[in-house]
Parts: structure tokens; C-alpha cells; sequence
């Protein structure tokens, strides 16, 4: 919830830097870089669309040669959340890797209802907003999740 700038761009990671800067994000934040949760951690940076914590176990199970419970993995997710390593999808019970880890920021999402592809934007100018009116009415700790639904311009 940094400044009131507008709308911005980051340094978008993919891949193994994407991996590379999620491992030292969780590490910084004081946590392990265990196996499971790079595996985890691997398994949802490869998703274009928010995956469920069921999708995920599946995908570590096949990856891992045994079953992993999505139990397990909700525990890992919650984490990534935590530390800013993965972002929730309220809507769709789903997660999506955040493509810029080290990065702290009220995301918008942007969800198509044609091919499920979700992508967020970072606009502190909205969510501020958004923030200064719960403070209006009262609330402390507030933490924006927005998300809009719509069609995509690939479906559209």
C-alpha cells in the first residue's frame, strides 16, 4: 500500500527468474525453500489461469511419483500468500503466482468468464481509494481484493 501513484508496471518475471526471485522472497521473509514448496511453487508458475489447490496437487503427485494431499498444499498456498509469493483469486477458490514477488501491492484482477484467464492490475490510486473509504467508515487492516469480471480480448 505503497504511495498514490496510478497505475504502474513492474519488472514482470517468468520462468527460472520467476523462481529465482520467488525462492529469495520466501527466504527473506524468514521461511524454507523446501522441495515440496518449490515443486508447489513450479507447478502454479507454470499456469496461465488461477489453479486450485486440487489442480496443483495433482500436477506435484504426477511430478513427484506419489500422492500429495491438497491439504498439503492449500498449508504451502497459504503461505505463498503470506509472503506475497502467490495471489488468491476470491472468486474462483484459485491462485495465480505473483509475477513480481518482492513486489507488495492491492491487486485488481481482471477474470474472463469465456476462457477463465485472469490477469491484475496495480492501482494503488483505486485501491487508496478503496482503502480510505473503509477507514471513513471505520474499518482498520483493510486489504482491497478486487476483481472483475468480463470477457478477455482474445474472446471478445
Amino acid at each position: 500500500m505503497g504511495g498514490m501513484s496510478g497505475p504502474h508496471v513492474h519488472h514482470e518475471h517468468s520462468g527460472h527468474s520467476l523462481v529465482k526471485a520467488a525462492r529469495l522472497a520466501l527466504q527473506e521473509s524468514g521461511e524454507q525453500w523446501t522441495e515440496m514448496r518449490a515443486d508447489v511453487f513450479a507447478a502454479l508458475a507454470e499456469r496461465e489461469r488461477p489453479a486450485s489447490a486440487y489442480d496443483l496437487a495433482e500436477s506435484v503427485s504426477a511430478l513427484r511419483g506419489k500422492r500429495v494431499a491438497p491439504n498439503s498444499v492449500y498449508r504451502i498456498l497459504d503461505l505463498f500468500v503470506r509472503t506475497n509469493l502467490a495471489r488468491r483469486v476470491e472468486s474462483a477458490n484459485a491462485y495465480l503466482a505473483n509475477s513480481h514477488p518482492g513486489c507488495r501491492h492491492d491487486c485488481i484482477f481482471l477474470i474472463c468468464d469465456s476462457c477463465g484467464k485472469a490477469i491484475h492490475l496495480d492501482d494503488d490510486r483505486l485501491t487508496g481509494a478503496l482503502i480510505g473509504a473503509a477507514r471513513e467508515a471505520g474499518f482498520a487492516d483493510v486489504r482491497p481484493v478486487v476483481e472483475l469480471r468480463g470477457t478477455c480480448a482474445d474472446c471478445s
